[in-house]
């Protein structure tokens, strides 16, 4: 009989915390990509499909812009880079010295928070966790940002045709990033 109740209790933390997410209210978005993804050659498509993906969340092309600039905010991966990818974690080290190497500091970035692999695949019910984690870490400036739209998220992936591989569809679906992501500042060293 207890598992029946936990069963339930699980339900319903699963649907509350799904109401919390869809019924937000949302703000209009503006949209600037530091790159294209051309490191295989794939930028004009990668860029296309980047424009495709901003129609499904309603992102009006004209608020859709890239851009190779060094004096904007920038938002990167963590040391561990959400997945351990080497990509990932690559580009968070370039970002580090970009910010080490440039005296005037007048560049701010951002770094999503990686978590622990039973949060990055519990979906919705991480909401709760990372709004718990950003209020316990309020000497640092870190944000907790919910994704009003999370069934948009697949459809807007969907549009990256040349990376929409099944595991991707699966982590989409399934991960916590679709339906919360921590921000915080890197400081610079």
């Amino acid at each position: 009989m207890a598992w029946v109740l936990i069963v339930a209790s699980l339900v319903v933390l699963w649907v509350a915390s799904l109401c919390k997410i869809l019924y937000t209210s949302s703000s209009p978005s503006r949209n600037s990509f530091l790159t294209t993804g051309d490191a295989d050659g794939k930028g004009n498509i990668r860029e296309e499909e980047l424009y495709q993906a901003c129609a499904i969340l309603k992102v009006p092309h004209q608020q859709v812009k890239t851009l190779d600039h060094p004096e904007l905010q920038i938002i990167t991966f963590d040391r561990y880079g959400v997945s351990g990818h080497c990509n990932h974690r690559d580009v968070h080290y370039g970002v580090r010295k970009l910010l080490r190497d440039t005296p005037q500091g007048n560049i701010e970035a951002w770094e999503l928070v990686s978590t622990n692999i039973l949060r990055k695949y519990i979906g919705p019910v991480d909401i709760w966790f990372s709004i718990l984690d950003a209020m316990q870490h309020s000497g640092e400036v870190m944000h907790c940002l919910l994704n009003e739209h999370p069934q948009k998220s697949f459809l807007a992936m969907a549009q990256h045709s040349s990376q929409w591989v099944w595991f991707r569809k699966l982590f989409v679906a399934f991960s916590s990033y679709t339906y919360a992501n921590m921000l915080r500042r890197i400081e610079c060293m």
